[in-house]
């Protein structure tokens, strides 16, 4: 009886090893439904709601990680899962509502400006795979995806809530997808987050900067949402110049001897 109930046993663990976790994908896919909606949203020549539903699939996919986290249902199925909902979400649909939305009529400079973001964010994704177990926590090689998606996708959202033709802006918009596309693969320093802790007291100022926060997002979700991830993307390159700077004071080791 002891043996087949050992049996039995091992039969359900070899059984849950194989299942995926429910929740933490569920998340996932949400994510992944957004990217996709997205898409489905551009073809239709309906780019605000298709912006608006990247900075969704940002908020989904921040989630994923931390339920798998605080459930301790982190699997490897689920890592690659995310980076591949990541390659739809804040990759391809970007590029293809960028290109529909302004860069199609600028001939082989619109579709290499597209192309250049997706194989930057492809290139990023499988960067931080390879490099998760030996990088800096505290710090990301090369803006996130997310981030470099909620740069195009709400230059989007406030030129079209601000109904503005995008031809006339075309340039700006080709610059701005180019340098989303190049800092992903570039070795500039972006602050994670990662090391901040919820859980420690903190001045009564940061609460109030929150709700602050929260009463422009309500008022101009467009334009805050843009402003706070033009500071994000320009911080790296500030932290970068000061990384370097503070390397060139450093003073010379002493010869041997």
């Amino acid at each position: 009886m002891a043996d087949f109930d050992t049996q039995r046993s091992l039969q359900k663990n070899r059984i849950r090893r194989r299942g995926i976790y429910l929740l933490p994908n569920l998340f996932t896919t949400a994510s992944l439904f957004a990217g996709f909606y997205a898409i489905v949203q551009a073809m239709n020549f309906r780019f605000g709601q298709a912006a608006v539903a990247i900075f969704v699939a940002m908020v989904l996919d921040g989630l994923d990680g931390r339920v798998a986290r605080l459930t301790r249902t982190q699997s490897a199925f689920g890592a690659e899962y995310d980076s591949l909902s990541d390659m739809v979400s804040f990759g391809a649909a970007p590029a293809l509502i960028v290109y529909e939305w302004a860069l199609k009529g600028m001939g082989n400079l619109g579709w290499i400006a597209a192309f250049v973001y997706v194989a930057g964010a492809a290139l990023r994704l499988a960067r931080f795979n390879v490099m998760l177990e030996v990088a800096d926590k505290r710090w990301f090689t090369g803006i996130p995806s997310p981030a470099a998606a909620a740069l195009v996708a709400g230059l989007v959202w406030i030129i079209d809530d601000n109904n503005i033709d995008p031809i006339g802006l075309k340039w700006w918009v080709w610059s701005v997808t180019l340098f989303a596309g190049l800092t992903m693969v570039s070795n500039v320093p972006y602050y994670s987050f990662k090391t901040i802790n919820l859980k420690k007291s903190v001045p009564f100022l940061a609460i109030f900067v929150f709700v602050l926060v929260i009463a422009l997002l309500s008022y101009q979700p467009a334009l805050v949402l843009f402003a706070g991830f033009v500071g994000y993307a320009l911080s790296g390159y500030v932290a970068a110049a000061w990384m370097w700077q503070k390397r060139r004071r450093r003073p010379p080791p002493a010869p041997p001897g």
